[in-house]
């Protein structure tokens, strides 16, 4: 039996480290954490995409208490994009949120499973890794592709 040795690369930076437009992207991911609907959990998410042609797409976590009919931030910025712009490719995604007494996270929040997957179905659809930012008051961590956060993903076959 042999030993795989998986190793995700995933950056650690303060927001002055990131370009203008990553910290722009982040700035509008914070905002989006507003206009969450979170009467269940409290926990806030927002999340904002650049696509390859510029445009940039807010989303946010949507909670129902018909759980699971809700939506996380990630997904609901993913999908909007791809029923306005189904063409162009998410270059990169922005996520931050913000705790039950209304204060951002200190540490970085990262996506759910759920979201995992559909980040790796859109990176696979284009045929291009994203650029993840994941904020947190402490520390931004950066990496390019899920497959850092998720090594072995399922794809289709």
């Amino acid at each position: 039996m042999k030993e795989l040795k998986l190793k995700p690369v995933i950056m650690e930076c303060q927001m002055e480290e990131l370009t203008n437009d990553e910290q722009f992207l982040l700035q509008k991911a914070i905002e989006s954490t507003n206009n969450s609907y979170a009467k269940y959990s409290h926990f806030h998410v927002g999340a904002a995409i650049q696509l390859s042609n510029g445009v940039v797409i807010p989303g946010c976590n949507q909670e129902n208490a018909a759980f699971p009919a809700g939506i996380c931030a990630e997904r609901s910025a993913i999908f909007a994009a791809g029923a306005q712009y189904p063409d162009e490719a998410v270059e990169v995604i922005a996520i931050a949120a913000r705790e039950p007494g209304g204060e951002l996270t200190s540490e970085p929040v990262s996506p759910c499973g759920t979201c995992r997957q559909v980040i790796i179905e859109t990176e696979t659809r284009f045929s291009k890794p994203m650029r993840i930012l994941l904020y947190g008051k402490n520390r931004i961590y950066v990496m390019d592709g899920i497959k850092n956060l998720m090594p072995l993903s399922f794809t289709e076959f």
